[in-house]
C-alpha cells in the first residue's frame, strides 16, 4: 500500500477533525435573541429577562416556550403583580420538554400534562404546575393551567421558531390564568435568610450566623445585592472544634468570609472568574478568595482549601445562596498546612554473602558414572547429591591400576 506524504495527509487529518467538530456540536440557543427578532413579543421578552428566566431558559437543552404578544401581557400588567409574582406566571409559560408544531397536533391519545418551570421551583401546589395539552377539532390546540378544572383557556397560534428538539417557541392565544401562580410571592429579601438554609442542609452554618453578631452584616446587604456560601452541614459539623478555637474577632470574620456584598447569579459566577472580595474584606485584611470554574462546575479558592458549588438554594435578583462542600478558610486566619516530609530512605541491608563451593573435576567419558539421571537425587537446596560410595570405590580403582602399571 502506497503511503502519502506528510504534507498531503495533513490536509486530510485536518479536514477529518474539522467534521467531526462540526458534527459534535450542537447549537445553543438565547431565547432573548429569538423574541428580539418579533417586536410583537416585546413585552413579554422584557418580562423574561427582568424576572431572569431568559438565563433558565437558556440553560435548558430541551424546552418549549409559550409565548404571548404585547396586547396579552398588557392583560397580566393590568392585575398589578409583584414582579416576583409574574415570575411564576411566565414560568407556567414555559414547558420541559419540546412541542413543535407538529408534534402538537400529534398528541398521543389527543392530550398531554406537560411539567413546567414553575413546577420545577417546587413552590407549585398540586397540578397547579402542569399544563394541559389538548388536539381539538378543527385543527385547533387548546391549553390550560393545571388545576384549573380541565378549562382550555387559549389556543395554539403559530409557530415562533423551533430548533427540533432544543427549543420551540410558540405563540398562545393568551396568559394561562392561574390563582396558585398568581399569589402574593414574596421576594428574596423578605425571606428568612437563616431559615431558608436551615432547611436545605446549612443548618449548623445557619444556627452559628445567628448565634454571632454576622448575621445583621448578612440582612443589612440584601438590598443591595449579596451572594452566601454556604457550608453544607457535614462539612461545617466537622470543622466546629477548629471554629471554637478562634478568637472572636476570628469568628465573625470567618462567618463574613461566606458571603460578598453584591448578587452573583450561577451564570455569572460561571463568566465571571477571578477574585472576589468578601462581607470580611477590610482593607489591608483582604478576605478573598478566587471564583473559577471548568464547564459547570463552580469551585472557590482559597490559598488554603478549594471548594466546590453543590447546589441553588435562591438565584433571584437581589440574592443568591448557594451550597458548598467545604469551609472556606482564609489565609488571614488559618496557615496552609506544609506537606509532609518524605520517609527517609531505610538503611541498606549487607547483601548475604554464599560460599561458593567449586565445581567438580570433569570426569572422562570412560570415567563417567553409569546411573541414569533419574538415579540422581537433588538436595534441599535443589543441587545435585552423588552417590558417595560409588564415586570412591572408582577413585580407588583408579589408583590401583596406576600402582600396577
Amino acid at each position: 500500500m502506497q503511503l502519502l506524504p506528510g504534507s498531503a495527509r495533513i490536509p486530510m487529518v485536518s479536514l477529518s477533525a474539522l467534521l467531526l467538530l462540526l458534527c459534535c456540536a450542537t447549537e445553543a440557543h438565547n431565547i432573548t435573541s429569538i423574541l428580539a427578532k418579533n417586536p410583537e413579543f416585546s413585552t413579554f421578552n422584557h418580562y423574561l429577562t427582568v424576572t431572569h428566566l431568559a438565563n433558565e431558559i437558556n440553560l435548558r437543552e430541551t424546552i418549549t416556550v409559550c409565548a404571548v404578544d404585547n396586547p396579552g401581557m398588557s392583560d397580566l400588567l393590568a392585575k398589578g403583580l409583584s414582579v416576583y409574582a409574574i415570575k411564576n406566571v411566565l414560568s407556567l409559560h414555559i414547558l420541559l420538554d419540546y412541542f413543535g408544531a407538529k408534534k402538537l397536533h400529534q398528541i398521543t391519545n389527543g392530550t398531554a400534562l406537560a411539567a413546567t418551570m414553575y413546577q420545577a421551583t417546587g413552590s407549585a401546589p398540586g397540578a397547579s404546575g402542569f399544563v394541559n395539552i389538548t388536539d381539538l377539532k378543527g385543527g385547533k390546540v387548546g391549553f390550560g393551567a393545571g388545576g384549573n378544572d380541565g378549562e382550555l383557556t387559549a389556543t395554539f397560534v403559530k409557530s415562533v421558531e423551533e430548533i427540533p428538539y432544543n427549543i420551540s417557541v410558540i405563540q398562545i392565544s393568551k396568559i394561562l390564568p392561574s390563582e396558585e401562580a398568581e399569589a402574593p410571592t414574596p421576594g428574596p429579601s423578605e425571606q428568612n435568610l437563616t431559615a431558608l438554609m436551615s432547611a436545605h442542609g446549612c443548618k449548623v452554618f445557619a444556627d452559628t450566623l445567628v448565634a454571632s453578631d454576622a448575621q445583621k452584616t448578612y440582612e443589612d446587604n440584601l438590598e443591595g445585592g449579596l451572594t452566601v456560601f454556604c457550608p453544607m452541614d457535614d462539612a461545617f459539623k466537622s470543622f466546629l472544634p477548629k471554629y471554637k478555637n478562634l478568637t472572636a474577632d476570628g469568628k465573625l470574620s470567618l462567618l463574613l468570609y461566606h458571603g460578598i456584598p453584591v448578587y452573583q447569579s450561577l451564570p455569572l459566577l460561571k463568566s465571571s472568574n477571578g477574585v472576589m472580595n468578601t462581607l470580611a474584606t477590610d482593607g489591608a485584611k483582604k478576605y478573598d478568595f478566587t471564583v473559577q470554574n471548568d464547564g459547570e462546575v463552580v469551585t472557590l479558592k482559597t490559598k488554603i482549601v478549594t471548594a466546590r458549588i453543590t447546589g441553588t438554594l435562591l438565584d433571584e435578583q437581589p440574592l443568591g445562596i448557594f451550597t458548598i462542600d467545604k469551609v472556606l478558610l482564609p489565609k488571614e486566619l488559618f496557615k496552609a498546612e506544609a506537606p509532609a516530609p518524605a520517609p527517609a530512605p531505610a538503611p541498606e541491608a549487607d547483601a548475604p554473602t554464599t560460599k561458593k563451593s567449586s565445581p567438580p573435576a570433569p570426569v572422562s567419558p570412560a570415567e563417567a558414572p553409569s546411573e541414569d539421571p533419574a538415579d540422581q537425587k537433588a538436595d534441599d537446596n535443589g543441587s545435585v547429591r552423588y552417590n558417595g560410595g560409588r564415586f570412591v570405590a572408582l577413585l580407588l580403582s583408579s589408583s590401583l591400576v596406576l600402582l600396577v602399571l
